[in-house]
């Protein structure tokens, strides 16, 4: 699959600890975590948004959860990491630039194309915040990269409303075992 983002970061790789702490953030209702592992983010995302780069004065975005899943858990991971991430670095939160307009099952134990088929179409710049996007750079921010499917629905979605490149930063990424 090609990817539609410029460039990305990972603070983490997905094992032993760094799983531990997704995990924790993500499932184990630890909001209080997303402070420190915001600030890891922003370390990691910080060449991503450097003048010069492709993310320089990027809009941070976090990747939607569909609101029952929100009701669910009560709070989006990648919102909490990604206004960390937009204070350390001075930039403007746009944490409901991106919407997940359709539910989707969890991607846990899928093969790569389905996850992509899964996630397909799922997200979509509201019309009425389309014209924030206007060419300007986006840095999308998720909690944990696997396949990249999500990532890269996101980034399809805002690209298509019309924003500048989309650079990903991502507490945890998954690695292949060799």
């Amino acid at each position: 699959q090609v990817r539609p983002w410029a460039a990305g970061r990972a603070a983490l790789t997905y094992a032993g600890t760094g799983r531990m702490l997704a995990l924790a953030l993500k499932h184990g209702d630890r909001p209080d975590l997303a402070p420190a592992l915001g600030r890891w983010l922003a370390r990691a995302a910080a060449p991503l948004v450097a003048p010069g780069a492709p993310g320089h004065g990027a809009l941070v975005v976090p990747v939607p959860v569909h609101f029952r899943r929100l009701l669910k858990r009560k709070y989006n991971q990648a919102a909490l990491m990604s206004a960390q991430v937009a204070r350390v670095h001075g930039l403007t939160h746009a944490p409901r630039l991106l919407a997940r307009v359709r539910a989707t099952p969890a991607q846990d134990h899928r093969s790569v194309a389905d996850r992509f088929a899964n996630v397909a179409g799922a997200m979509a710049v509201p019309a009425r915040h389309a014209s924030a996007l206007d060419g300007r750079p986006v840095l999308l921010v998720d909690d944990v990269m696997t396949s990249g499917a999500t990532l890269a629905a996101a980034a399809d979605a805002l690209l298509a409303a019309g924003s500048g490149p989309v650079s990903v930063a991502v507490l945890c990424r998954a690695v292949k075992d060799r």
